[in-house]
């Protein structure tokens, strides 16, 4: 887990070259050439994918909201290809909620018996009930990001007839009467004919007699 706090690309850029030097445990003496040899080969590649994970940080105790810049974790897996997460020094437990919605793999937390016991870390670590509630509600989060397809769930399905409406008589309606916007609405349920077909219904007669919000058939 390599954390980027204080840094910029360059030098994320020569840590991971060092990791890779040391993960394909080259020959060649260390130096800057060979780690950037080592980061940039295939196998350099490979190896940081498979062991390395980057965190977003801002090293300050707590850490300003406005300077945490989540979307930083965004530029980070397109610049260097591998999963990243935060290490987060805020205070509370919005901002690894909402890193975690960005699609962080990894949060790492300060975590603290007591807030008030003396050093930088405490004041922005958690305190055993905010961990859990925090975990819980990554765990919530992460179930409800899916996919990045649209369609209608199965929690929705069975609330589709009833949610939905349908063309109804907006008064009693005589049989022969022109259908009009006067005497046609849309109410639930949606299990009639679609308020999408409104304007086809509008000028046709009525095949027969209906009562008030009795569902419209043509």
């Amino acid at each position: 887990i390599l954390s980027t706090g204080m840094s910029n690309l360059g030098e994320i850029e020569s840590a991971l070259g060092a990791l890779a030097y040391g993960y394909i445990s080259r020959p060649e003496k260390p130096s800057w050439d060979t780690f950037q040899q080592s980061c940039n080969s295939p196998e350099g590649q490979s190896l940081l994918r498979e062991k390395v994970i980057l965190l977003h940080c801002t090293t300050e105790y707590p850490a300003p909201f406005e300077e945490v810049n989540l979307k930083a974790m965004d530029l980070l897996h397109q610049a260097f290809g591998l999963p990243v997460g935060l290490s987060d020094h805020t205070s509370g437990i919005a901002v690894s909620i909402g890193a975690a919605a960005l699609g962080a793999s990894v949060i790492e937390k300060h975590f603290t018996l007591n807030r008030n016991l003396p050093g930088p870390d405490h004041p922005a670590s958690l305190e055993p009930d905010e961990l859990c509630t925090m975990v819980r509600s990554i765990r919530e989060v992460e179930a409800a990001i899916g996919s990045s397809r649209k369609y209608a769930t199965p929690a929705e399905l069975k609330n589709r007839t009833i949610a939905r409406k349908s063309i109804v008589a907006a008064c009693d309606i005589s049989h022969g009467t022109i259908f009009n916007s006067e005497n046609i609405t849309m109410k639930r349920p949606g299990n009639g004919i679609s308020p999408g077909d409104y304007w086809e219904v509008i000028g046709k007669r009525a095949s027969k007699d209906f009562k008030q919000d009795e569902l419209i058939e043509i």
